[in-house]
């Protein structure tokens, strides 16, 4: 994967001309442009260097370096790889405040920033896949937002072998809002739910494109109704390979587990490993906790974020010898990364391949707001 090793402002300013018009409405900013002249320069109140100044020739706006680099509106850069590392550290917000000597509002603000920037670094990881010769391991994991009755289903796709976060999909629905330790009597009737259905096929119509002409998208899945339901629509029913696995009855605590049991948790083990993952190192992803998110998109910038370090960053097994990462078994990277290489440029969604449901979350705007839903209601 074509990435920089240094970050924008280490570049000296002789050096460096803008690759592209940062401008979405000029004609340079996905196709090459006439260039750029120099037009003077400023300094931050963080920071003595010098800053240059550029103009494109094509809609004659200007840009500086500082529009390129990760940091580009920050009055403190330097706690951008701090929040961050802090976020993967199951840190909530305040903690981090408290650590880095700032405000809790500043640390939220950035969690925002980090989420956009791994939302759209995911993406273009994405574009330079090779193609998938490994099966799919595909699951949703259950978080809340805001309280209990208000439930999200983040389907992940991991792949079996490498263990690479391949996409992270959202699935709102109403959750039962009851105490775990209290489980209704007798077996629940079988439903279907229409946003798993939707989000499963998000999933793997994203999938499809990388994997190789004429051969079948494998994936491994639970008993859930919703994967046979989704595979039905025309254009993956012959094309999507389900195997299925359904969760077994399992005994008391301590007891064996059943051969069954032990072949679903073989087949299941990458995706159960990363939802662990999840509620090991994000607070709001933990079953009981005063840290819920606030709002869908939020949730999944920040599940972003620990999917693009768990494949970047964090190593393939902790309690092994092997300092290889996902990114790694896929031949995206040759080393390990670090949350500054991660941060060295500024993406922009433009000129990334982004899906509709991407861009809403990214954009915020999946999430309806207050004045459109009293509208809603008074209709």
């Amino acid at each position: 994967m074509h990435w920089p090793r240094l970050s924008v402002e280490s570049v000296r300013p002789s050096r460096f001309l803008p690759p592209f018009c940062p401008w979405p409405e000029c004609a340079a900013h996905r196709a090459p442009g006439r260039g750029f002249q120099r037009n003077g320069w400023y300094r931050k109140p963080s920071d003595v260097r010098r800053i240059p100044r550029f103009r494109c020739k094509v809609c004659w706006r200007s840009c500086s370096r500082q529009t390129f680099s990760t940091t580009y509106y920050l009055k403190r850069p330097a706690l951008l790889v701090a929040v961050a590392a802090g976020l993967a550290a199951c840190s909530a917000h305040r903690q981090i405040a408290r650590s880095q000597n700032c405000s809790k509002t500043s640390v939220t603000r950035m969690t925002e920033h980090l989420g956009r920037h791994a939302i759209l670094f995911h993406a273009r990881s994405r574009k330079e896949l090779p193609p998938i010769a490994e099966t799919i391991v595909h699951d949703h994991g259950e978080v809340f937002i805001g309280r209990q009755d208000h439930a999200l289903g983040i389907g992940t796709a991991v792949g079996s072998l490498s263990w690479f976060v391949y996409d992270m999909d959202p699935a709102p629905h109403r959750g039962s809002g009851r105490r775990p330790d209290r489980k209704p009597e007798g077996d629940p009737p079988v439903r279907v739910s229409g946003s798993y259905v939707r989000s499963i096929q998000r999933t793997f119509r994203g999938l499809l494109p990388h994997v190789f002409d004429g051969q079948p998208l494998v994936v491994n899945v639970d008993g859930r109704m919703d994967y046979r339901v989704a595979v039905r629509a025309p254009d993956l029913a012959s094309r999507v390979e389900l195997r299925i696995y359904p969760n077994p009855k399992r005994g008391p605590k301590g007891t064996p587990r059943s051969p069954e049991a032990i072949e679903r948790d073989w087949a299941m083990f990458p995706v159960d490993q990363l939802h662990q993952f999840l509620r090991q190192s994000c607070s709001d992803h933990k079953r009981e906790t005063i840290s819920f998110g606030r709002r869908l998109e939020s949730t999944m910038g920040r599940a972003h974020l620990l999917a693009v370090w768990k494949n970047f960053i964090k190593s393939r097994s902790e309690r092994r010898p092997d300092r290889t990462t996902p990114a790694m078994r896929l031949g995206l990277t040759d080393t390990p990364w670090r949350w500054e290489r991660l941060f060295s440029r500024r993406l922009f969604p433009d000129r990334e391949q982004l899906s509709d449901s991407t861009l809403a979350i990214y954009r915020k705007r999946w999430t309806r707001s207050l004045p459109e839903l009293a509208l809603k209601h008074a209709a």
